[in-house]
């Protein structure tokens, strides 16, 4: 069914900035820079040109931005912490996530299974 056929698949996903912070003056080991940032827009990640990110790096943020993207409880811990430790113990960089917008998405635009089928629930 497309979106225009049902005005209730709507769902609402922050877009996310996440960026590079460090105490000034340290030793970074990760390959980051201070100011090194991504995008992520519903399921898209975007680096700007040229720049990169460590693997180990964007492991510890990825199973978080999910949660991160979606409407969270103001007393919940998903909505007050925005940094993530570098996953080297020798690194003192983390990872802000920051969110910047509220974009809407709809159902059918994303997913194959149409709403209403109890067996995706099971």
């Amino acid at each position: 069914m497309s979106s225009e056929g049902n005005k209730d698949e709507g769902f609402e996903l922050w877009d996310l900035k996440v960026e590079v912070v460090a105490p000034k003056g340290a030793k970074i080991w990760c390959g980051a820079n201070v100011g090194d940032w991504f995008e992520l827009r519903g399921e898209m990640l975007y680096l700007p040109p040229d720049q990169g990110i460590s693997i180990y790096s964007l492991a510890s943020v990825l199973p978080l931005l999910a949660a991160k993207q979606r409407p969270t409880d103001g007393n919940d811990w998903m909505t007050t912490d925005a940094e993530i430790a570098c996953p080297d113990p020798n690194c003192p960089s983390r990872l802000k996530i920051t969110r910047t917008k509220l974009r809407k998405f709809n159902h059918s635009d994303t997913t194959a299974v149409p709403l209403g089928d109890n067996d995706a629930n099971n």
